[in-house]
């Protein structure tokens, strides 16, 4: 299978980043050159020690060409100076981090609903995220997603579409060939018991 865009991998950080053996491996991954979007996402650090890894991963995005996008803090993202941010049902409003983020990349999760997805994209989003396609280890399951939904959004809104949830190198083609811009993953290249991250992600051909 051909896909159109080879840089089809939208890489979220793992959970938790310790020592600096994590800039080594985002170094060796960012250079498979499949990967267009880093996003930064630590929900239980504080906001300096957020800032601390953040930058060093900046400069890494920025050698690899790749945008570096934060998750839930536009005002974080403005002082970082990073490409985006993205944004779940429950954070700030789009249009509140519009005005703060002028026009950097904004991001918005809209689960599996036609509606959410349609709303995003009439208040200025930039992508949307779909999901979940699959269990997931990363994070807990509540809104389930299929292919059918995939299509139906794809059809209803021309936004690029960021499939998340469980993907890995026995599911993702499917997600490709019907039409997802983007797959969302972290465990598969983080957790992977069999492979070191960087050889996880070349095995996403």
């Amino acid at each position: 299978m051909k896909i159109r865009n080879k840089k089809f991998i939208y890489l979220i950080s793992p959970n938790k980043i310790i020592g600096n053996s994590f800039f080594n491996s985002l170094n060796l991954v960012l250079k498979s050159n499949k990967v267009s979007f880093f996003q930064l996402r630590l929900k239980k650090e504080s906001k300096n020690r957020k800032i601390e890894i953040a930058k060093k991963i900046q400069k890494i995005c920025v050698k690899n060409n790749v945008k570096f996008i934060i998750n839930d803090d536009p005002y974080l993202a403005l002082k970082l100076r990073a490409d985006g941010c993205h944004l779940g049902q429950n954070d700030i409003d789009i249009k509140q981090a519009k005005k703060i983020l002028k026009d950097k990349i904004i991001g918005i999760t809209c689960h599996n609903s036609i509606l959410l997805a349609k709303r995003a994209f009439i208040n200025g989003a930039s992508y949307i995220a779909i999901g979940a396609f699959n269990k997931s280890n990363t994070k807990k399951i509540i809104h389930k997603a299929n292919i059918e939904t995939l299509k139906k959004i794809k059809k209803s809104i021309n936004l690029p579409i960021v499939a998340i949830g469980g993907i890995n190198e026995n599911n993702y083609k499917k997600l490709l060939l019907n039409k997802a811009d983007f797959l969302a993953i972290s465990g598969y290249i983080w957790n992977n018991k069999k492979n070191k991250p960087h050889q996880a992600v070349m095995s996403l051909k």
